[in-house]
């Protein structure tokens, strides 16, 4: 009989936690956006994340494009950033006329090569965008340094990154703006949804304003206007109060799952970390300024991967390779600049990500077990 396989990832839900929060929604009559619910799951965030202010969105990637239009961007504008991220990331910037420039990631975890960012700027670079991939972080304070002696604007798509630290101090509240992903795919999650974090406060009141389709909404709801009305662009980027309180609970208890999380990714470590000297594979490097939160585990193979992937898929196991890099795509070539860029060719095709999600009763001891003799089975 065929082995049953395991998933790459399985998102987690409370269900009692939320028919329990849709019964108090339904006694708050409000189940559009901006109510009850909304407002706990920005407190959460602000909170936990030591950000000044959040929106919450209905995705990472409306949270990258209110960061876009509060930037004002002009056509022909510059935004620094790693090819190696999801299209969300430059799509942002090209929707407001702005080119996205490309430039390498580092070898150690796949963050933004910091030693290309200052060759990379122009007089028509507005921001760097760093991606924290893995929930890893680069050594953000170099690029803060950077971005505030440019006089550009820093932004953080920490879209894999809620609770992953650097220097004890929570990713996505160094940069001017911050972006968060609550897909099904991430740590924490309400199917999809999203946040942008504000950490600069002259962009405060206009985030309000552009999250509301360019009203000034918040200041009528607030008694500070008689009436609402169209003052600014916008869209409708506001979470609805039904995924607010679907994505709650899971905030709630995101300490918790996300030990699970790092224990199961420090589980994989051990494992492979022998085959790293035997000079088959590496791993991402760890180091005392950053604290992950086990969202992606992944290894970067000498070679083979698709006979690699194919192995381990055939004895039930789901292991992906990850993005394309933006550069070499069809759009990238066509609304982009990019700028000598080696490792993430090199990366792209070898790295190979392993299921992780928080449930020991799938990613348990059994497993591991099983993940150690494959390895064994496979490098012998």
């Amino acid at each position: 009989m065929k082995k049953k396989m395991i998933p790459f990832n399985k998102a987690k839900t409370y269900d009692q936690e939320f028919l329990r929060n849709f019964r108090i929604l339904k006694k708050k009559t409000n189940y559009s956006a901006c109510g009850y619910y909304t407002k706990k799951c920005e407190k959460w965030i602000n909170r936990n994340l030591k950000t000044k202010f959040s929106v919450m969105t209905h995705s990472c990637t409306a949270a990258l494009e209110m960061a876009a239009l509060l930037l004002d961007l002009k056509k022909n504008d510059e935004v620094i950033m790693p090819s190696y991220t999801f299209v969300s990331t430059a799509n942002a910037f090209v929707l407001r006329g702005a080119k996205p420039v490309f430039i390498d990631i580092n070898v150690e975890n796949l963050n933004i090569d910091i030693n290309q960012i200052e060759k990379a700027i122009t007089k028509k670079t507005k921001a760097i965008v760093i991606v924290h991939y893995a929930g890893m972080s680069c050594e953000i304070d170099k690029v803060k340094k950077i971005a505030k002696k440019r006089n550009i604007y820093l932004i953080e798509d920490a879209a894999h990154s809620i609770l992953a630290y650097y220097k004890n101090k929570p990713l996505g509240s160094f940069g001017d703006f911050a972006t968060l992903s609550f897909h099904e795919s991430k740590n924490m999650h309400c199917g999809q949804g999203g946040a942008l974090l504000i950490n600069n406060q002259k962009f405060i009141r206009r985030a309000k304003i552009i999250r509301d389709k360019g009203t000034n909404r918040d200041q009528f709801s607030k008694n500070l206007v008689s009436k609402y009305s169209w003052v600014d662009v916008g869209s409708s980027f506001a979470l609805n109060e039904i995924l607010a309180s679907f994505l709650y609970p899971q905030l709630e208890k995101a300490k918790k799952n996300t030990k699970i999380r790092v224990s199961i990714w420090n589980s994989y470590y051990g494992l492979f970390k022998k085959y790293v000297k035997k000079g088959y594979l590496d791993l991402p490097t760890q180091n005392d300024y950053s604290q992950h939160n086990g969202h992606i585990f992944f290894v970067i193979l000498k070679n083979k991967r698709k006979d690699f992937i194919n192995f381990f898929k055939k004895r039930g196991i789901n292991c992906l390779f990850h993005y394309t890099p933006l550069h070499n795509s069809i759009a990238g070539k066509k609304f982009s600049i990019s700028k000598k860029i080696i490792n993430t060719n090199d990366i792209s095709n070898r790295i190979v990500r392993f299921p992780i999600f928080s449930d020991k009763k799938i990613l348990s001891k059994k497993y591991f077990e099983e993940i150690k003799f494959y390895l064994e089975e496979y490098f012998k």
